[in-house]
């Protein structure tokens, strides 16, 4: 029986670094299913930070069961698999798709000793004509403290011989999934862009550059092979299609960032439509045409959408990650306050939190200042001050780094963006929405269910691979639930406290360098 493409279902995964979430969807983005399984992480005393990977495979095969036995899905009607999720972690994979040791994870940096002798400098850190080489054709460069796939590989093969040894593949998350499905090792331009090994000026090339393979001293033997972003690896194996309950003949499509599946989740996949996230960590991107890097602000355009061109990446640590730090903070004992509880507290302050300012800063910052010894704090604090002040400004810094971005992310695509389409968990609470709108001055856009853009990002990328969804057709398929528009009531509160905002850390740079910095040993 044909059925149409709502009715075909994607099995979507976004691993999240939290672990994975996975649904049923259609090829235009309705969820039938889904669920979220926390895994996690490993922290290690010399500044590892890894994750079990068989762990998220048996996760995902038991959730892809209970999903089939819920009875809100048809096995049948399941054509393609998708895989997004977090990037800049590396899986050592053997030759058969199982883990040949754990994911390290893009906190992990125990290899920047290992990169530091081959990249280090004068300049902001670097040896400027090896920096220059890598900007100059990837748009960025990898980390002189580790904390990216060639100070992942560099770790495995020089201090992990036994991972090395039974270690195929390095792949990425995302890959490494996909593997498991298919058995075939494959990635793209978007899911190696961490990497920093191929020249992103060739979007069409699919190789490695072979001088910044020979400057990283990776093993060029164990870089998966290149395919176009958006196209099918190959179809699910027939065991693996046994033990889960799918049909034959499933296919499974290159795995995405999930900045990539973010801009489908969001409806936003056209060159300059933007889309924001507001979720654990927070970013402001859109597709554009042109590769270009704004190394001061830590902002670049990354190979982007099947469509071609490139899309627009930075990132800020601390977003909703800041709201759980709040709320942690007023736990007592087994009480934890509900998010909505928080949102109740900080709705009970005025705008601009009785003149309070927090800096969100509580592991340090990448865009679009790039300083990882950088804290957060409250300033301004008065004997008058409230709980709800407090609150309610956690909120507020936040959108005052967004606004921050925004200024720099705008310079960098020479335009203002508008109607910003905004994901995310934040995106929940409609105070948040509403003072993101105040305080950036623009439109906020809403995305129905904006917890889900991640699978249904994952799901219309699918449909966009195989054929049965067009790219201009994308972002009529996501639904917007609410527009927030700037109130002008509240525009000279904010302008002036968002005046003091970046002076905070130039103040405090100083003091930043000398509590948080590694000292000399």
């Amino acid at each position: 029986m044909s059925r149409s493409r709502d009715e075909q279902l994607v099995l979507a995964v976004d691993l999240g670094t939290g672990g994975p979430k996975l649904g049923f969807v259609s090829l235009t983005g309705r969820v039938s299913w889904q669920d979220h399984i926390a895994v996690e992480t490993t922290w290690l005393p010399d500044g590892g930070a890894i994750q079990d990977a068989g762990v998220w495979w048996d996760v995902i095969c038991d959730a892809t069961r209970r999903g089939l036995a819920s009875g809100d899905v048809d096995a049948s009607a399941i054509v393609a698999v998708s895989i997004t999720g977090q990037w800049a972690s590396t899986v050592p994979t053997a030759a058969d798709g199982s883990p040949a040791g754990d994911c390290i994870m893009w906190m992990d940096t125990r290899g920047g000793r290992h990169v530091r002798p081959i990249l280090s400098g004068p300049v902001a850190g670097y040896a400027p004509r090896k920096a220059l080489t890598w900007v100059r054709k990837t748009g960025a460069l990898p980390s002189t403290r580790g904390g990216d796939p060639v100070g992942h590989m560099l770790l495995a093969e020089r201090d992990l011989p036994g991972v090395a040894v039974a270690a195929r593949w390095y792949l990425e998350p995302v890959d490494h999934l996909s593997m498991r499905f298919t058995g075939k090792a494959a990635a793209t331009h978007a899911s190696q862009t961490a990497a920093w090994l191929t020249d992103n000026r060739e979007l069409d090339r699919m190789a490695y550059d072979d001088e910044l393979v020979a400057l990283a001293q990776v093993d060029p033997r164990k870089l998966p092979p290149l395919l176009r972003t958006g196209s099918v690896i190959g179809e699910v194996q027939p065991s693996v299609a046994a033990e889960l309950g799918l049909p034959p003949g499933v296919r499974v499509v290159t795995g995405t960032p999930d900045l990539h599946s973010a801009a489908y989740g969001a409806g936003a996949v056209r060159d300059f439509e933007p889309h924001m996230t507001i979720s654990t960590t927070s970013w402001i991107s859109a597709p554009v045409p042109f590769k270009r890097t704004d190394a001061l602000h830590g902002i670049a355009s990354v190979p982007g959408l099947p469509t071609g061109g490139y899309l627009i990446v930075n990132n800020q640590d601390n977003a909703g990650r800041a709201y759980q730090w709040v709320r942690d903070m007023l736990t007592d004992g087994d009480h934890a306050p509900t998010y909505d509880d928080l949102t109740a507290i900080a709705a009970t302050a005025a705008p601009g939190s009785g003149n309070v300012i927090f800096a969100p800063w509580l592991s340090g910052e990448r865009s679009p200042l790039d300083n990882r010894d950088a804290r957060g704090g409250f300033h301004n604090i008065s004997l008058s001050t409230t709980r709800a002040d407090m609150v309610r400004a956690v909120l507020e810094g936040v959108a005052f780094n967004s606004r921050f971005l925004l200024q720099h992310v705008e310079k960098f695509a020479k335009r203002r963006f508008d109607g910003i389409r905004l994901i995310g968990g934040g995106a929940v609470s409609d105070l948040w929405c509403q003072t993101l709108a105040d305080i950036l001055d623009r439109r906020i856009e809403r995305v129905a269910e904006p917890l889900h853009a991640g699978i249904r990002g994952a799901a219309i990328y699918a449909g966009v691979a195989l054929g049965e969804v067009r790219p201009d057709e994308v972002r009529g398929l996501v639904t917007v639930d609410r527009t927030f528009r700037p109130d002008p009531a509240n525009r000279e509160v904010y302008d002036r406290l968002f005046a003091e905002f970046p002076q905070l850390h130039k103040i405090q740079k100083g003091m930043f360098a000398r509590l948080n910095g590694k000292r000399p040993t």
